[in-house]
């Protein structure tokens, strides 16, 4: 799978543990998202990304807030002059699922324009 093929998909309801992705599927998504990780205590994945000013930050963050919306799937978020940093996890699985992975493609794609 690649990047457009990830962010073309769309988010759905994720509820229990059995929508949790794997160590190996994980590692084969994450093949595909450059510059995203693991957080140490492997429920999230992390990316900061950087911008020249406060102005292009926020615009940033805008352009997630309403896909993060539209998904009904939101990241936590700190920002800072000239930087983003976002996290995706899937509160309901504990961990990660595919609705991370879709978000986190949609950002890196979002990007590309």
């Amino acid at each position: 799978m690649n990047l457009s093929q990830l962010a073309s998909q769309h988010c759905t309801p994720r509820k229990s543990k059995e929508h949790a992705l794997d160590a190996a599927k994980l590692k084969e998504l994450l093949a595909v998202l450059p510059g995203w990780k693991v957080t140490d205590d492997g429920k999230a994945i992390v990316k900061d990304f950087k911008f020249p000013d406060f102005h292009h930050t926020l615009g940033f963050i805008n352009a997630v807030g309403f896909m993060a919306n539209q998904e009904d799937h939101h990241p936590d978020l700190e920002a800072g002059y000239g930087h983003c940093q976002l996290l995706w996890s899937t509160h309901d699985v504990g961990g990660l699922s595919m609705n991370d992975i879709i978000c986190a493609a949609r950002v890196d794609v979002l990007l590309e324009r």
